[in-house]
């Protein structure tokens, strides 16, 4: 069985991931293939997207919020995620569950005794008459019923998992500042949500096994589990496994993937990207080693901006007023740093933020 190694599996990752050649696809089919990008951070995305398609302006991702193509709701791991309408709608009754069940690990005990079908029964009829609400509202209209939780834990419950919703614009439009307003996803959309399709073999487990396939692999179950916080998708696995093919990485870690996915030579040269906090690209995964060396996994999940140079993490990025500051995690040679530095010069223009200086600390 044909072993891969991280730089190998480095560079299928940014092919699928639109890290190695910005693609010219538009915004709502990067958004598809992408499966969504990570977005409780509510600028990021334009950034995962402006370093992935070429010629991206922001207002294209503006009029997919504000046409509905793409949403912002509460899906994989139980965190906000752009996704695109079709797929929020196919997908969210397969998260149902698990989103019921990270809230109750996650509050257990504010949470005992309480009957969470009886909380959603009470929070449908406030969001029916098609008026979007903040959490707070929300919460007022049902909290005398259930005193023991706080109100954010009962205003998470409702809007998290119990009621699928949609985070209206203006919250993620670019150089927006608006708090959360909800309305019910289906309400949102005008389309109902999917129900699980009958039939053996977890149909909608299989549609995500082979989309995160395409945008993520080859990957291991655990790194399926990573991304998407369902439990290991076996039935589907098990169903789709004759189409798949069947690598192993240095490890010894059974990697599942497409037949025609692009796995390019590992020699690829790979340009610097600068990544938004929480990118999928580095989140997706259970083993982040493909992208990020062992003494910085920390950052993944810390919110740090980050820049890639060789395809790997070797930097964070930050901007402080009017500056752009870049910290390497290495010694940069000099043709890195001028990369670097090229591709800060084209995201200040993009962020279109007034920056007029860029300090770059090399480490070196």
């Amino acid at each position: 069985m044909t072993v891969l190694d991280s730089r190998a599996l480095n560079r299928a990752t940014l092919a699928r991931q639109h890290l190695l050649t910005r693609s010219d696809t538009s915004v709502p089919e990067a958004v598809a293939h992408l499966c969504g990008l990570q977005a409780q951070e509510p600028q990021e995305p334009f950034i995962g997207l402006w370093s992935r398609l070429a010629d991206f302006e922001p207002e294209q991702l503006n009029g997919a919020l504000t046409e509905r193509t793409v949403v912002r709701t509460h899906l994989m791991r139980r965190t906000v995620h752009l996704v695109t309408s079709d797929d929020a709608l196919a997908w969210r009754a397969r998260h149902d569950t698990m989103l019921r069940q990270r809230m109750l690990g996650t509050y257990r005990r504010e949470l005992a005794g309480i009957d969470l079908d009886e909380v959603a029964a009470a929070g449908r009829p406030v969001m029916a008459d098609e008026q979007p609400r903040t959490m707070s509202k929300l919460v007022q209209a049902v909290e005398d019923r259930w005193p023991g939780p706080s109100r954010r834990v009962l205003g998470e419950l409702l809007v998290a998992a119990l009621i699928p919703m949609a985070q209206l614009p203006p919250r993620g439009l670019w150089h927006h500042t608006a708090g959360v307003r909800n309305l019910p996803l289906a309400t949102w959309l005008r389309r109902d949500i999917d129900s699980l399709p009958a039939g053996e073999g977890d149909p909608i487990g299989q549609q995500l096994l082979r989309r995160y396939l395409a945008a993520h692999g080859p990957a291991a179950g655990a790194d399926l589990r990573a991304w998407c916080g369902l439990a290991g998708l076996p039935a589907a696995v098990k169903a789709a496994r004759e189409e798949l093919v069947v690598f192993r990485d240095q490890r010894g870690r059974e990697l599942l993937d497409l037949p025609d996915a692009p796995r390019p030579h590992p020699d690829t040269p790979a340009p610097v990207r600068f990544l938004p906090a929480f990118d999928n690209a580095i989140l997706g995964y259970h083993d982040r080693s493909r992208i990020v060396d062992a003494p910085h996994l920390g950052l993944s999940v810390a919110g740090h901006r980050v820049v890639l140079v060789d395809g790997r993490v070797a930097a964070t990025w930050t901007v402080r007023g009017h500056h752009l500051r870049i910290s390497s995690l290495r010694p940069l040679t000099a043709l890195e740093q001028e990369a670097v530095h090229s591709e800060a010069q084209d995201l200040i223009t993009f962020l279109d933020e007034g920056i007029d200086h860029v300090q770059l600390d090399t480490g070196s």
